[in-house]
C-alpha cells in the first residue's frame, strides 16, 4: 500500500488488498475482503464493501456505494460477491450491490464501461463491456446488459430483463421485456423504433452487415410473424460471418419475451 496516494482520513481495513498506484481520496471507507487493482482512482467519500474484487485503472467518483449488501429481504448475510473489471468509470452517487444466493451469487461488471451519475446496479446483474449507462439509470435485480449497449438517462429496467448487444434505450425508457441485439427502443412502456444504425456504423459494421440487420429487424417486427416463425427465418437469413449469431442466441434464450 502506497501511503502517499491515500488520504490520511481514509479508513482502510488491514485485510483489504490495495495494489500499487491506487489513489484513495478523503473520507473513503474500504472494508476487508476487498481487492483493488493497479492504477484505480477512488475519489472522496466512496464506500467499498466486500467481498468485492475490482480490476485495474477504474475511476470511482465521489459518494459511490460499491459492494453493499443486496436490497433483497431474503438476503441473510451470505458471502455473495461483486466483481468489476478494468478501465471503468463510475460517476457520482453510483450504487452497485453484491449478488444473492437466490441467483448466481454475484454481481459482475465488465471492462471499459461508462456509468454516469446516480446509476443503480442491483444484485445479480451482469453488465458486459463497453456499455454506457446514463444518469439515473436503474437496473433491478437479475438484469443482464450485453456488450456495447447504451441506456439513456432515467432508463428503468425490470428485474430479469436482458438488454441485447449494440442496442440503444432512449431517455426515460421503461423496460419490462427483453431488448434484442441492435434494436432501438424508447417510451413507457418501451417500444421498438428501428436499429441502432449510427452506433453500428461507428463500431465498424459493413454495409452488407447493416443491410442484413435491417432485414432481420423487418423479419422480427414488420412482417407480422410470431416470434417462433421469426426465429426460424432469422436462422436462415444469417450470413457466413455469423452477423446474426448473437441475435439468434438472444431470442432463443429470452425468458420474458421481447419488447414489441
Amino acid at each position: 500500500m502506497y501511503s502517499e496516494l491515500i488520504h490520511p482520513t481514509a479508513i482502510i481495513d488491514s485485510k483489504a488488498n490495495i495494489a500499487e498506484g491506487v489513489k484513495i481520496g478523503p473520507y473513503c471507507v474500504i472494508e476487508g475482503d476487498v481487492s483493488i487493482g493497479l492504477g484505480t482512482v477512488i475519489e472522496a467519500h466512496v464506500v467499498i464493501q466486500g467481498p468485492t474484487t475490482i480490476g485495474r485503472d477504474n475511476h470511482f467518483f465521489q459518494f459511490g456505494s460499491i459492494g453493499a449488501a443486496p436490497q433483497d429481504k431474503k438476503y441473510a448475510g451470505e458471502p455473495t460477491t461483486l466483481t468489476i473489471g478494468d478501465n471503468n468509470t463510475f460517476r457520482e452517487n453510483v450504487t452497485i450491490n453484491r449478488g444473492t444466493t437466490q441467483d448466481i451469487g454475484k454481481t459482475v461488471v465488465g471492462d471499459n464501461n461508462w456509468v454516469m451519475a446516480g446509476v443503480h446496479i442491483a444484485h445479480d446483474c451482469i453488465v458486459g463491456s463497453n456499455c454506457i449507462l446514463a444518469n439515473a439509470t436503474a437496473l433491478a435485480g437479475h438484469v443482464k446488459v450485453d456488450d456495447w449497449a447504451i441506456l439513456g438517462g432515467y432508463t428503468l429496467v425490470h428485474q430479469f430483463c436482458q438488454i441485447g448487444a449494440h442496442s440503444f434505450c432512449g431517455m426515460g425508457s421503461v423496460i419490462n421485456q427483453d431488448v434484442p441485439n441492435f434494436v432501438v427502443v424508447s417510451g413507457n412502456l418501451a417500444a421498438p423504433r428501428g436499429i441502432n444504425l449510427e452506433g453500428l456504423k461507428r463500431r465498424g459494421f459493413t454495409k452488407d452487415q447493416l443491410n442484413l440487420i435491417k432485414k432481420a429487424y423487418r423479419t422480427l417486427y414488420r412482417t407480422g410473424n410470431r416470434l417462433e416463425q421469426a426465429r426460424h427465418e432469422l436462422e436462415l437469413l444469417n450470413d457466413d460471418e455469423g452477423t446474426l449469431d448473437g441475435l439468434n442466441a438472444f431470442l432463443k434464450h429470452s425468458e420474458r419475451g421481447i419488447v414489441r
